[in-house]
């Protein structure tokens, strides 16, 4: 079977730089409280209107294309990884797709939040090693800036989130000392809830009918999206923090380990691992957990906040276009969120 490889990257970030203390403006924090519990300093927001998911996705897979040497003529799939699209559907695979003027072509849409990417060059890779294309482009982007809770209230999920896009390329490897060794795939959706947006959404809150008992079920069936939920700021993502960083902290290691153990190799192996950029902290744990040098991991959350689907693609293409990624490095791109879902990637530059 083939292996597949990363042919070309690229990455789009915003212009406006939404330092920590602008967020004061908004809520009751601080600058040292912010960098404290993530290590963020500063984010990036996308243009109110101008800009969208797709629009940024569309930057990114521009650069990463050309890279590649590749026309939006020659590709042949889609794979468009991200939590905010432009719509609640259809997804951003088929507006990228009508945007860049590509073939009828498939698109798939990958809604796996911060393991989104990873999980979208799976496939992509599966793809590959079987002959059925040779040239996807795997795309990660987010707009989280137009739906944040931008109050007090809400500072614990909105100090982290930034926006931006991350794109590659994957074509069949030119030889056996390049490309992707292994990707692997995990979910448990036992604590799903503690990191999720609720609503708009179908579930007419069934984890939770206790507060609805006085409700007959036309009522409930309306309450897909309501002035309440505004009121009550339901609307907005929930995130038990210290829970998931208790699962993140396990959890990240062992997906690492697994994908080294499975090729027989080990940490010290390792030239790069690009963890998501999720937390400062919980990176900076994962490098103790398995005794990384600095100089073996790569973080930008410092500046770009967590970007969930579109990070672990901005962060590789930070790292390559700073000569931090060469020829023949081995690289281990790693990711955990929401689900929970979580995974890893090996390959070989």
């Amino acid at each position: 079977m083939l292996r597949s490889r990363m042919a070309g990257i690229g990455k789009y970030l915003p212009e406006q730089i939404v330092r920590n203390q602008d967020l004061l403006r908004y809520m009751d924090t601080s600058d040292e409280w912010i960098q404290e519990r993530t290590g963020i300093q500063e984010r990036r927001y996308a243009h109110r209107t101008a800009e969208t998911t797709t629009t940024m996705g569309v930057a990114a897979a521009q650069i990463a294309m050309d890279r590649a040497g590749v026309t939006a003529a020659e590709i042949d799939f889609i794979i468009f990884a991200t939590l905010s699209p432009d719509y609640y559907f259809p997804g951003c695979g088929v507006l990228l797709q009508r945007a860049m003027k590509m073939k009828e072509i498939g698109a798939l849409d990958v809604r796996n939040q911060c393991s989104g990417f990873v999980y979208a060059l799976s496939i992509a890779d599966q793809y590959i090693r079987t002959g059925t294309y040779k040239n996807i482009l795997v795309v990660g982007a987010e707009k989280h800036s137009f739906g944040l809770d931008f109050s007090t209230r809400g500072r614990n999920v909105s100090v982290i989130f930034g926006d931006g896009a991350g794109a590659v390329v994957i074509q069949p490897a030119r030889n056996d000392q390049e490309g992707i060794l292994s990707t692997h795939l995990h979910s448990d959706g036992e604590s799903a809830e503690i990191l999720a947006m609720y609503n708009p959404g179908t579930h007419a809150n069934h984890w939770k009918q206790e507060e609805f008992a006085s409700f007959d079920d036309a009522a409930i069936g309306q309450m897909f999206f309501s002035h309440a939920m505004i009121d009550k700021g339901q609307v907005y993502p929930y995130m038990d923090g210290p829970a998931v960083f208790k699962k993140a902290i396990v959890k990240f290691p062992e997906v690492i380990l697994e994908a080294l153990e499975k090729n027989g190799l080990t940490p010290a192996d390792l030239n790069l691992l690009i963890p998501h950029q999720a937390n400062l902290r919980i990176a900076q744990f994962v490098q103790q957990k398995l005794g990384l040098q600095d100089s073996q991991v790569y973080n930008n959350i410092q500046y770009y906040g967590n970007t969930t689907a579109a990070s672990v693609p901005i962060a590789l293409c930070e790292a390559w276009e700073k000569g931090k990624v060469k020829e023949g490095d081995l690289i281990c791109l790693a990711a955990f969120g929401s689900g929970f879902t979580w995974g890893s990637v090996l390959l070989k530059w």
